[in-house]
């Protein structure tokens, strides 16, 4: 019996992105496949961030093509979850854990949505999946950076998605919670075979877990395992200047590069 070819989450095809003369995106190809785990890395404004609106059908490219799940991008797609960049609420916000996670059913709307059994025990099983049960009627601006991100990704996986956008999850929290974030991320992407696309500055916490790499700069990628893309040969094509990797007591330093 002949082998089924597995087609990939996310095709990108000689894909060029500006705005004005600008080029942010410049003959970008590239494929992620189901269950993978991919962390998006590059400088501020090389384009991490657009090419998640890209995927999520928010913008259009000038040139090239873009599968998501066989597809042309559209907005509002089940089959994608998307956790924003992460910002504090404020500490006298009434609402509940619960009810933040819970506009992943109420098309994101300010305020719960109408109760019902079914869509508490859809609530319920994603906080368990995130290990959120413990504070879900607690009010959202009294959680800790750790525990609101905790929230968001809950919300991102209500729709059982096979395809999980994560916009700096990581950002602003200690090593400590980094941790935590990084191994619930991993869990959920083996354990619902879906692939994850995690946008963050440092690739030293995702070491351990990571399947490859997305790096970014001047308009241009290269995708691989971290040895293959994480090497002063590879940073330095792509930021067109010496760059120096360095690796040391298990974590690497890139030197001569933006951060």
């Amino acid at each position: 019996m002949a082998k089924v070819t597995q087609q990939p989450v996310i095709t990108l095809e000689h894909i060029r992105i500006q705005f004005g003369k600008r080029t942010i995106l410049e003959d970008v190809s590239l494929n992620v496949n189901e269950g993978e785990f991919i962390a998006v890395l590059g400088p501020n404004g090389a384009g991490k961030s657009t090419l998640l609106k890209l995927l999520l059908g928010m913008l259009k490219p000038q040139a090239g093509v873009v599968r998501v799940l066989g597809r042309p991008p559209r907005r509002g797609n089940d089959a994608i979850g998307y956790a924003p960049q992460h910002r504090n609420l404020e500490v006298d916000l009434a609402l509940r854990a619960r009810d933040v996670v819970g506009f992943g059913l109420d098309g994101n709307r300010w305020g719960p949505g109408l109760p019902s059994h079914k869509r508490n025990a859809i609530i319920d099983k994603a906080l368990l999946e995130v290990d959120a049960s413990a504070f879900a009627d607690a009010p959202i601006g009294q959680l800790s950076g750790g525990e609101q991100q905790r929230l968001l990704i809950a919300q991102a996986l209500l729709t059982n998605p096979r395809l999980l956008l994560l916009d700096e999850p990581l950002a602003n929290l200690d090593i400590s919670h980094e941790q935590e974030i990084v191994a619930l991320v991993d869990k959920v992407c083996r354990s619902r075979n879906v692939a994850v696309m995690l946008v963050t500055h440092d690739i030293n916490p995702l070491l351990p877990v990571v399947d490859r790499v997305l790096y970014m700069a001047n308009g241009h990628t290269a995708i691989g395992t971290t040895n293959e893309v994480i090497t002063s040969s590879t940073l330095t094509r792509l930021y067109g200047t010496p760059v120096e990797v360095i690796q040391a007591l298990g974590r690497v330093f890139v030197v001569g590069a933006e951060t």
